[in-house]
């Protein structure tokens, strides 16, 4: 994830580094899930969890607002830093293909032991992956990147519907039960067993099915991140990602975007709670209707962020600071989630509902938001965030020192 481009402080945009800030939040309110229900939970709260009541609320909240708008939110910011990073390198007369390919090189690198030593839910390999592919694109005007983009997007949901279609049939059916629906008690059971289990157990599971999971992800999401990496640099080009228009612009862009998307969501919602959940609704409604109303989703986002930041206010000051460390938070989150659900740590995997979930969500959030800026006035760069840009430039970079934030 490409979620904090090295560069100097004085060099960099404090609105990208709030919409960023903001995300490293978001994206725990849906990995959360993954870390600490079997994996179905994640598809449809019937599968484990809860899903009446508070538990259902929660869910609702997460499916219509920041299911898949938070990961398309990175993928926004990583297009715009990733030509960021290019721009830059450029009029310090350095080799920008060559700076691009060194970071997404060790951020494969940093992907992958993140997938098979930490944890399965890794979104670095595929950015990495894609990154190395969106390069060549970065010179695209922005009317092309939105024409591309929106051919992906269309690529992506006709690819998605194929599952609905298979579902239909009786053989469909049973076979994507246990996927999008509810999986048998034994399954369930075997993966509570599992990561409430050792470390050696877990490691052996996750090298045995997501030793190539990189490239699977490629197959079905590539084309989707990759036209968020292009409308994230069509963003940063048109001024939007860096605070510049005029908020009257970003409330209109706002009033927009989600006057048109949310009454679907929610109307998609709607009928999956109807249907408590079916396997059919859940293909063609939680799987394929909501990816091409998803960017209008985040688009939103980014406005209603940049409308909402009050410049120097102690809130927007403290996620500009997260922002900036958004590759140390990520991380530090699975470090500090894994400990607290897996068996070689608290074992909290599979005890607790949906809803006490984000109880979890807003303690990490607050140490977020509580160590970043700290460090930032001490040290240049987050310590991951060191580590890749030492890595990637070749020998050890300068660490302390404040950040100015």
């Amino acid at each position: 994830m490409d979620v904090s481009p090295p560069t100097d402080g004085n060099a960099r945009l404090a609105a990208l580094d709030i919409v960023r800030g903001v995300a490293v939040l978001g994206i725990l309110l849906l990995n959360i899930v993954s870390f600490g229900m079997p994996e179905a939970a994640y598809v449809t709260p019937r599968a484990y969890g809860g899903w009446h009541g508070a538990d259902l609320v929660a869910w609702l909240v997460n499916f219509v607002l920041f299911d898949g708008k938070m990961r398309g939110l990175f993928s926004f910011l990583f297009g715009a830093s990733m030509l960021l990073v290019a721009e830059r390198a450029e009029a310090n007369s350095q080799s920008a293909s060559s700076v691009h390919y060194r970071r997404m090189l060790w951020l494969l690198a940093f992907g992958c032991a993140h997938l098979w030593l930490v944890w399965k839910g890794d979104i670095l390999t595929h950015y990495a992956l894609l990154g190395m592919l969106a390069f060549g694109l970065r010179d695209l005007p922005v009317p092309r990147m939105l024409v591309l983009g929106g051919m992906l997007i269309a690529a992506t949901t006709t690819l998605f519907a194929v599952v609905p279609l298979a579902v239909q049939s009786q053989e469909g059916t049973e076979a994507f039960s246990s996927i999008l629906g509810v999986p048998p008690a034994a399954e369930i059971g075997r993966e509570l067993a599992l990561y409430r289990g050792d470390y050696a157990g877990i490691l052996r599971e996750r090298f045995a099915e997501n030793a190539t999971s990189p490239l699977l992800m490629l197959w079905f999401y590539g084309p989707e991140t990759l036209a968020y990496m292009l409308f994230g640099m069509a963003a940063l080009r048109s001024g939007m990602l860096r605070g510049e228009w005029p908020r009257e612009r970003y409330r209109r862009w706002l009033a927009l975007c989600w006057g048109i998307a949310l009454p679907i969501e929610l109307a998609i919602a709607a009928w999956l709670v109807a249907s408590q959940f079916g396997v059919f609704p859940v293909a063609l409604g939680a799987l394929t209707l909501v990816v091409p109303i998803r960017p209008l989703m985040i688009a939103g986002w980014i406005c209603l962020i940049l409308l909402l930041a009050r410049p120097g206010g102690a809130l927007t000051t403290r996620l500009g600071a997260a922002g900036r460390m958004a590759f140390t938070n990520y991380l530090a989150t699975s470090l500090i989630c894994t400990t607290l659900f897996y068996g070689y740590g608290l074992g909290w995997f599979g005890h607790l509902s949906r809803w006490q979930l984000y109880l979890v969500v807003a303690a990490i959030w607050a140490g977020m938001l509580l160590w970043s800026r700290p460090w930032l006035a001490r040290f240049r760069f987050g310590p991951f965030e060191w580590l890749w840009r030492s890595l990637a430039r070749g020998r050890r970079q300068p660490l302390r020192g404040s950040a100015s934030v």
